[in-house]
């Protein structure tokens, strides 16, 4: 006969699991951090964890040694690629900073607008990214949409969509071409309106 159960989230399974060691990654450098983890695991459970770094180590330090300052800009080009213009500035500013040299004015208003230009292109792929963790695909178009026309922005001040070597000591490589200033205000004009959209999207799921 079988027993009467009165509340059946009463009933307790009897189950037993191992432990076991569970290797994570190294995760390939183009997602979102080059990160290996070992994880040990009690069914569902994760006890333990062991984070192994540095797999993207280049030895750029040491390459770093046997060049110019100005030589050396290219690897910071590649230190990150979703915002090589802003690696550009920060190696940049270090060399001047040991040189007591300032720069002109001009030069210094066109480094905050590149900078910033790259820091938005870059929060585009970061964002569009989480969405694809979230489970929403619309956000990564939209956000690879707007940062394209970043690119493009940045093809035309220095030929290159990726790996600049624009922002150097002393300034820049070359003045930006006629008309880029209007191309670029013409950019954020109708960019900022659209970012309460990326915000319907990741944060009220609309």
């Amino acid at each position: 006969m079988a027993t009467e159960i009165d509340d059946p989230r009463l009933i307790e399974f009897d189950v037993r699991t191992d432990e076991m060691l569970v290797n994570m990654g190294p995760q390939h450098p183009s997602t979102h951090g080059v990160l290996r983890l070992v994880l040990r695991t009690d069914g569902e459970i994760v006890s333990e964890t062991v984070p192994h770094i540095g797999y993207l180590h280049r030895c750029a330090e040491k390459i770093g040694e046997n060049l110019t300052p100005r030589q050396w800009i290219p690897y910071t080009d590649r230190m990150d690629y979703l915002a090589g213009m802003n690696m550009n500035l920060g190696w940049s500013l270090c060399v001047e900073k040991l040189m007591n040299y300032q720069v002109p004015e001009r030069g210094r208003h066109l480094r905050v607008i590149i900078a910033e230009m790259g820091r938005i292109a870059s929060h585009l792929v970061g964002m569009g990214a989480y969405g694809l963790d979230l489970g929403t695909f619309s956000p990564f178009l939209y956000a690879f949409r707007e940062r394209e026309k970043i690119l493009d922005l940045f093809e035309e001040a220095c030929g290159a969509r990726l790996t600049y070597s624009y922002l150097t000591p002393g300034g820049a490589t070359a003045d930006l071409p006629p008309g880029w200033l209007q191309r670029c205000e013409a950019f954020l004009d109708q960019f900022e309106p659209i970012i309460p959209e990326y915000h319907a999207l990741l944060t009220e799921n609309a």
